[in-house]
């Protein structure tokens, strides 16, 4: 029975300490102090759903080569409400990012917050009918709130990936349910940077108090399950202990409700119920049952059943990896800057055109986009980049140069600069030489990095991140930085 064959998660670095974002703003909102406990996960400047979900991605597929270890994958979608491009496809950059095959199928999944899981339900069915041998589910989100508003204080960024087939896998699906309708808790329309929600007790009652188990009973009807066998059930929901009082409607034992991450990562929109489903499948035991559902203009839900061949998965970082990778952030004006909340005077080396080449992009996609260069099959020379004649003083052959992705290689910092003069969203700008063990040699950026922390000798390994951004004509550019390991 096909079903889920690997998972991996992301959770930016940074996080936002609460009671940060209520003390600068109990001038004006002194209420958000009753919500001011735990942390929320903070994107970086040079990150965003694309660069979540590839990382959440790489975490899911790890790969030493990416051509060859990931080309069995056939279809990736890509579930987001805070997707870069209204008209170019995002799930394609990052299939790019990834280096798939170009023969993969590709679609975005947008539209509502339930998109997370409307996208396996999706690559399952595609899986099941043969359309697809392989599905690659991922969703990521970083969504703007306004300032002192409670969504500022529920939100989190994050990302959360899972692979479905029909061999190695470790978690079966049972089945599937979904029920659409136009109940509005909430919206953002075209041209907008912000959700407009509607009253929070009609969401509760008439919302998820009502259309969530109705949801739930269907789809234990359907798959003949008894919802007292239920061993996890996921629930992303904004309304404290909502979760378990509808599980208990539900007939399931509310100590099997997962916990939702609120104190630690936030509410991380179509991703929510993926991540969450990432960290309960880091401890499931084989034979467990997981119920997921997810909110928004109706309900999508899937039940699972792990396998025995969850004991045999390679360890990820998961999300139990990233949370505890994590710096604690209490300058607000850091993330009100980072999410382009305030307009900082950037000065004049910041005035420059930053117009992308688009047939260059084209040509030189597997370099730019999955940093691939090229290795000599005469000499054996790794190098970045790619060209016609190896660059091995004892070897020079020509034409004899195979692609060869540096992405998932660890390299270390020959030299470094910490740039306080050149224009960075996150001042000094650091940059250097990185280079790796089989060859190869290239300058650059080197980000989520403090002052002091680098030096040349330093372990990194590389991260798809913002290159920079065209904001004359709303294009942003795409590269791989070194991150300190």
């Amino acid at each position: 029975m096909p079903g889920i064959t690997a998972y991996g998660a992301y959770i930016p670095r940074r996080r936002l300490q609460r009671k940060a974002i209520a003390e600068a703003n109990a001038w004006f909102a002194p209420g958000l102090r009753g919500a001011a406990k735990g942390e929320r996960a903070m994107a970086n400047w040079d990150e965003d759903s694309i660069t979540m979900a590839v990382e959440a991605a790489r975490d899911c597929l790890p790969a030493q080569d990416a051509a060859r270890d990931r080309a069995f994958i056939d279809a990736i979608y890509f579930a987001s409400t805070t997707m870069p491009f209204a008209d170019r496809q995002n799930a394609g950059i990052i299939s790019a990012a990834l280096d798939l095959p170009e023969n993969v199928y590709a679609a975005d999944v947008g539209s509502s917050q339930r998109a997370g899981l409307s996208a396996l339900i999706a690559a399952h069915d595609a899986v099941c009918s043969g359309r697809s041998k392989a599905s690659l589910v991922v969703s990521a989100e970083r969504r703007k709130a306004r300032a002192a508003s409670p969504q500022e204080m529920q939100f989190g960024d994050a990302g959360a990936a899972v692979a479905l087939g029909d061999e190695g896998v470790i978690a079966k699906m049972l089945g599937s349910h979904s029920l659409t309708t136009d109940f509005v808790d909430h919206f953002r329309g075209e041209g907008s940077e912000f959700d407009y929600g509607w009253e929070e007790r009609w969401i509760r009652d008439e919302g998820f108090s009502k259309l969530v188990p109705a949801t739930v009973k269907a789809l234990l009807e359907k798959t003949g399950v008894a919802a007292a066998d239920i061993a996890h059930f996921i629930l992303p929901c904004p309304f404290a202990k909502l979760d378990q009082q509808i599980a208990k409607q539900c007939g399931i034992d509310p100590a099997h409700v997962r916990d939702n991450l609120a104190a630690a990562v936030g509410e991380a929109g179509t991703a929510h119920a993926l991540l969450v489903l990432v960290h309960a499948l880091e401890n499931a035991r084989p034979g467990e049952k997981i119920l997921a559902v997810q909110f928004g203009q109706g309900c999508d839900a899937v039940l699972l059943e792990v396998t025995s061949q969850i004991t045999e998965r390679s360890r990820r970082m998961g999300v139990s990896g990233w949370l505890s990778r994590r710096k604690e952030e209490t300058n607000y004006l850091k993330y009100l800057a980072f999410n382009g909340l305030i307009e900082l005077e950037r000065g004049m080396r910041a005035e420059k055109d930053n117009k992308t080449a688009l047939t260059v992009l084209y040509r030189k996609n597997d370099m730019l986009m999955a940093l691939v260069g090229g290795k000599c099959r005469v000499c054996g020379t790794a190098q970045f980049p790619r060209t016609r004649i190896c660059v091995n003083p004892n070897c020079k052959a020509q034409d004899s140069q195979d692609p060869y992705s540096f992405a998932e290689r660890e390299g270390t910092v020959l030299s470094w600069s910490a740039d306080f003069l050149t224009y960075s969203m996150d001042p000094p700008n650091h940059y250097g030489i990185i280079t790796f063990a089989d060859g190869g040699r290239f300058m650059a950026d080197i980000t989520d990095v403090e002052q002091g922390q680098i030096d040349s000798g330093s372990k990194v390994r590389m991260a798809f991140r913002i290159k920079d951004f065209d904001e004359r004509r709303g294009f942003r550019r795409y590269f791989w930085k070194a991150v300190p390991v």
